[in-house]
């Protein structure tokens, strides 16, 4: 019987990117996809435990498919991933939290770009939390596309990358290293890094991916 990972989501099209580099990075591991739309909406602090238990509902669910470890890959809901984590007895992991492990491994100031509110004050609380237990200061800075999120839910994603791309030139700038991480910015990201080599930009999704596959080889 085929082993299984699940993965949350809340943007449609991170199903069909994430299941690219599942095939290509976990070959013979079959994944379940869980997808709810309405979730970026809901980043209101008296809107967390419904959130919450949404996305827990959604945990079990990916258990119950057979799911032995599950991947949140939404940004802006990463620091929940323990409480998602009690509605299941497999492993969860966020993307959010990935990146935040690869981005305290590099020195200087830490820029996070994102189109969404959620994941900026997510991801710098995630970080500077973090930082705190390790006993470091640490200058977060954060870059807001206005614009981008709703283009790419137009689909829309040339208007997206263009968004993204004109605030991470100049981003890039003022900070040593360039966080990014929300999957759907990643498409543009790609293209800044190619041009520029000698700017430090990390994404999620590979990275999240190769995790996802050394819990499930752990396992």
């Amino acid at each position: 019987m085929a082993r299984k990972a699940g993965m949350i989501h809340v943007v449609s099209d991170n199903a069909r990117s994430f299941g690219t580099l599942a095939t290509e990075l976990m070959p013979g591991i079959e994944v379940v996809h869980f997808v709810d739309g309405g979730l970026p909406s809901m980043t209101a602090t008296a809107q967390r435990p419904r959130v919450v238990e949404r996305l827990r509902t959604l945990a079990s669910f990916a258990q119950e498919s057979g799911a032995e470890a599950i991947l949140l890959t939404c940004t802006a809901f990463g620091r929940l991933v323990d409480d998602v984590q009690s509605a299941a007895t497999c492993p969860v992991v966020s993307v959010l939290e990935i990146m935040v492990d690869e981005a305290l491994k590099l020195p200087g100031v830490i820029g996070i770009i994102g189109s969404h509110p959620g994941t900026l004050e997510t991801a710098t609380r995630m970080l500077q939390d973090r930082a705190c237990l390790e006993g470091r200061s640490l200058d977060v800075r954060t870059r807001f596309c206005p614009g981008a999120f709703d283009a790419m839910q137009r689909d829309d994603w040339a208007t997206h990358n263009r968004i993204v791309l004109a605030h991470l030139g100049e981003f890039a700038q003022q900070v040593d290293v360039v966080v990014a991480p929300q999957p759907s910015i990643e498409r543009a990201v790609q293209a800044f890094a190619g041009a520029n080599p000698n700017v430090p930009v990390l994404t999620g999704s590979r990275l999240s991916v190769i995790r996802l596959k050394q819990i499930l080889e752990a396992c």
